[in-house]
């Protein structure tokens, strides 16, 4: 496999689009987290070593800590945290910033693409992100948005897609 061959990228939606929005604790939330790390182990069984994720709140930050979950019993994963700007996550709760920084902390390749926001960075590090994979994991439940266009991006530049339902 090339590097691009044994790279995963994700996406998914946001706590606004998510049944249960921040409430972590909620078993929908809970069987989805545990969808992704049944996910990975079976990519990863596949040959996939190489994740990258987007780092924004929501199934981002639960595909990060599962990415390293992994990591703890497979030494060879590698989590590339693509952060869109410098100042991502400047607007969080404190909670989800210091969630944030430690997961940027155990990344062990953090790629910022521009110091300061600007329109449309958000769907450059989705490109970026569907760019250097060969296959995309989507937590997706079929409303338009950002996880719907990099979707169909991925779509557009032949990556295997493997989704995960959100209900």
């Amino acid at each position: 496999m090339n590097a691009r061959g044994a790279s995963c990228c994700f996406t998914g939606h946001r706590p606004s689009k998510l049944p249960w929005g921040y409430r972590e604790d909620d078993l929908r939330c809970m069987d989805l987290k545990m969808d992704i790390v049944q996910a990975l182990v079976e990519i990863y069984a596949r040959g996939f070593r190489h994740f990258l994720c987007g780092m924004a709140e929501g199934c981002d930050l639960y595909f990060a800590e599962s990415v390293l979950l992994l990591r703890e019993v497979h030494d060879d994963v590698r989590l590339e945290a693509v952060v869109p700007f410098r100042g991502q996550a400047d607007r969080w709760t404190a909670e989800q910033q210091q969630r944030y920084k430690s997961l940027l902390v155990q990344a062990d390749q953090v790629t910022v693409l521009q110091e300061d926001y600007s329109p449309g960075c958000m769907m450059a590090r989705n490109r970026y992100l569907v760019n250097h994979a060969s296959l995309l994991l989507a937590c997706y439940n079929g409303e338009a948005g950002g996880t719907r266009s990099t979707i169909l991006y991925a779509r557009e530049r032949g990556l295997e897609i493997q989704t995960i339902p959100i209900e």
